[in-house]
């Protein structure tokens, strides 16, 4: 059952979703993806991610924050905000900016920030996710090793204090964040940083645009 306000309206997300230059994102796949292929696989992850979010109903926008200008341009086709990355200043002060800009548009929505790299993801996996958080003030998702944050969500007037990163899981326990420890979201949790993280998202079943992406890697060039 989704989570509901007062008044028995059901809760609606604004999701914002950080995104690296293309060229400069994911250099732990190098080894099994070249120079010449790994920016159209990171785009083919962030437009899988995104449609999923989009097609997930606890939520009403998406947000991307991103200087790319070809992400940018794929992204919003699909129906995404893109939000420059103006302060500049790495991943957490990009999720910073985002949800201060999506809480000007809508202050009385809850706001999760998200991965640009979870290939696999499902939308009703998403939701059971989003309607676990909305039980806490702030809340997080652990990644599949168990060590990162690929989900962080915070009610309408709190918040989100993104601490993503290497060793993230305890960043944002240590912040008061709860973890959420849910069955069957494997999809939210596999994140792609490694080779391995891409087989496992593979096995999952991944989306049409990281299919296509990942079938290129057999042929391309290393």
């Amino acid at each position: 059952m989704s989570a509901t306000r007062e008044g028995g309206e059901p809760v609606r997300w604004s999701v914002v979703v950080p995104l690296k230059p293309l060229t400069r994102a994911k250099s732990r796949l190098a080894d099994t993806a070249g120079d010449g292929v790994r920016p159209g696989l990171v785009l083919a992850f962030a437009e899988d991610t995104v449609a999923a979010v989009l097609a997930c109903a606890a939520v009403a926008d998406v947000a991307v924050v991103t200087d790319d200008p070809l992400a940018g341009r794929e992204l919003s086709a699909l129906g995404a905000r893109i939000v420059p990355d103006t302060p500049a200043g790495g991943l957490n002060a990009a999720l910073a900016h985002g949800a201060s800009v999506v809480r000007r548009l809508r202050p009385a929505a809850p706001v999760a920030a998200l991965n640009a790299d979870l290939p696999a993801l499902r939308p009703a996996e998403l939701a059971h996710v989003l309607d676990a958080a909305a039980g806490f003030p702030r809340a997080f998702l652990a990644d599949a090793a168990g060590l990162g944050t690929t989900l962080l969500a915070a009610r309408p007037g709190r918040d989100l204090r993104p601490a993503f990163g290497t060793g993230s899981r305890l960043r944002h326990r240590a912040t008061g964040a709860a973890e959420l420890v849910l069955a069957d979201v494997d999809s939210v949790r596999q994140d792609v940083d490694t080779g391995d993280d891409l087989r496992a998202a593979l096995a999952l079943g991944v989306g049409p645009r990281t299919t296509a992406a990942s079938a290129r890697l057999l042929t391309a060039e290393p």
